[in-house]
């Protein structure tokens, strides 16, 4: 299959349904043959409206081997959603779950497609699926490149049984948690993503399977660290956290959890085919924003985000000073699908403008302090809602948190916060309070707070601060005038 690629084991460990190396052989055989009978041709594009099941892996290999592009979507888009993106991208063909159910495993014989590495492998769709879509279009040169910058960087130990319950619409999920050791012969359990039922029997899964490794976003590991039982088996060797903002106390709390300190962060975007850098530095100690050193690739913090920033020797940040995060990765996506508007603002020079804000220390380690949008101007001074985030996270009763700003007529904005406590008291939001005013300065005080029973989030699993203090702006913060704000 592909030269190189060589797939390890699917499992489903919900239904106990194991597909070995000969079955995946002759289902891809079969399916790759009916994409041809069906007249796929060299660049036609697939939406696979499912995704998380041993049969989704094997269709992206059989629209791929057939010289099509795979655009997975996800499976709770609204008719509306999918209209919008289905005439944005044009796909020649849609499968939905139910088109597998005459699926045959028979192998049919089949002239395999050559596989061209500047051909575009798969789209991701990050935003805009009622507007304008922004989609992440990545060559089968891109994702091989990342596959083999990272063979380099962390290699395959502890990656022997793999388990995903990330989506695999988006790049995190699929690109590395999924693809990556799969590709490599590993074995892969797949599960669907973020069903609360199964984060609080996540301990169990692990020891049952043996699971050696698995990766997800901090979100999941909150929720797991509160509702799952610790694994006892042992058999985690790896632990990668990726996709949002990694704080000191969760980070050791996972690392209790987990039973092994090799647990990661690991930074990377859906531009970049997702992990582009992580802490596979030795003896390091877990720290609020850590990223880490590159995986295939440089990275450089930049005073400015204009395009013309990169070939400007003056507007590199001195070290330790916070600026614009610019990586250059063989490993980054072609464009934005249609979009060269967008494309032209991010890209340079072989540069990718990633939209983070970090620094670089006296050793070389990256640091993350946000995302550009996110950064709060109150009047003239930057609050970076990730750093709120790391202090009142640490205070013992906070379950989950996100910052945000909000518009302010005389400072043009201002702090706000959501917040569940495991005591949603008068006592407790006094001690919270009291708590981060001793650690953050007077102007990352938040001003508003907002008391929930759950942070929403993304399908992504992960907490959109605009989405957060849209939601907000609905509810009536806490009163806090009595407590001296």
């Amino acid at each position: 299959m592909f030269h190189d690629l060589s797939p390890g084991q699917l499992i489903e460990p919900l239904t106990g349904t194991v597909w070995d190396r000969s079955r995946i052989q002759a289902r891809l055989t079969a399916r790759r043959a009916e994409y041809q009978r069906r007249g796929l041709a060299t660049g036609d594009r697939v939406f696979l409206h499912f995704g998380n099941t041993a049969e989704f892996l094997i269709e992206v290999l059989a629209i791929w081997s057939a010289g099509g592009c795979v655009v997975p979507i996800d499976p709770r888009f609204t008719e509306f959603e999918i209209q919008t993106l289905s005439e944005w991208a044009r796909p020649r063909f849609s499968l939905w779950p139910d088109d597998l159910a005459s699926v045959g495993e028979a192998e049919v014989p089949s002239a395999a497609s050559d596989l061209l590495l500047d051909r575009d492998a798969i789209i991701l769709f990050t935003s805009g699926t009622t507007g304008q879509p922004k989609g992440v279009v990545h060559t089968h040169r891109s994702l091989r490149a990342r596959w083999m910058g990272l063979r380099q960087s962390i290699g395959l130990d502890g990656f022997d049984r793999t388990l995903c319950l990330l989506p695999t619409h988006f790049g995190h999920g699929l690109i590395c948690n999924c693809l990556y050791p799969w590709l490599s012969g590993r074995d892969l359990y797949i599960l669907p993503p973020f069903k609360p039922e199964l984060i609080a029997d996540l301990g169990g899964i692990i020891d049952e399977h043996r699971i050696t490794f698995l990766s997800s976003v901090p979100s999941v590991w909150r929720l797991a660290l509160r509702m799952a039982k610790a694994p006892r088996g042992g058999s985690l060797a790896r632990v990668f956290i990726g996709s949002a903002p990694l704080t000191a106390a969760l980070w050791n709390g996972i690392r209790e959890w987990a039973g092994t300190k090799q647990v990661l962060n690991a930074y990377g975007i859906t531009e970049t085919g997702s992990w582009l850098a992580g802490t596979t530095v030795p003896d390091f100690t877990p720290e609020d924003g850590l990223v880490g050193v590159p995986w295939g690739g440089i990275t450089r913090v930049l005073k400015s985000a204009t395009p013309d920033a990169v070939l400007d020797p003056d507007n590199a940040c001195a070290t330790g000073d916070t600026g614009h995060i610019w990586v250059q990765t063989p490993a980054v996506m072609r464009g934005y699908l249609d979009r060269d508007d967008l494309t032209a603002k991010v890209m340079s020079a072989g540069w990718f403008l990633t939209g983070d804000i970090g620094l670089v220390d006296e050793r070389g380690l990256l640091y993350l302090r946000g995302r550009e949008r996110e950064e709060i101007n109150k009047g003239g001074m930057k609050v970076h809602p990730a750093d709120v985030d790391a202090v009142v996270e640490r205070f013992p009763g906070t379950l989950e948190v996100c910052c945000f700003g909000y518009a302010d007529p005389l400072l043009g904005e201002d702090v706000g916060i959501a917040v569940v406590l495991s005591e949603p008291a008068d006592a407790q939001l006094d001690a919270l309070l009291a708590w981060t005013r001793r650690h953050l300065a007077e102007h990352q005080v938040p001003k508003r707070w907002y008391l929930m029973a759950e942070i929403p989030r993304t399908s992504r699993g992960k907490v959109n601060r605009a989405s957060v203090a849209e939601r907000c702006a609905t509810l009536q913060p806490a009163d806090i005038r009595r407590r001296g704000s």
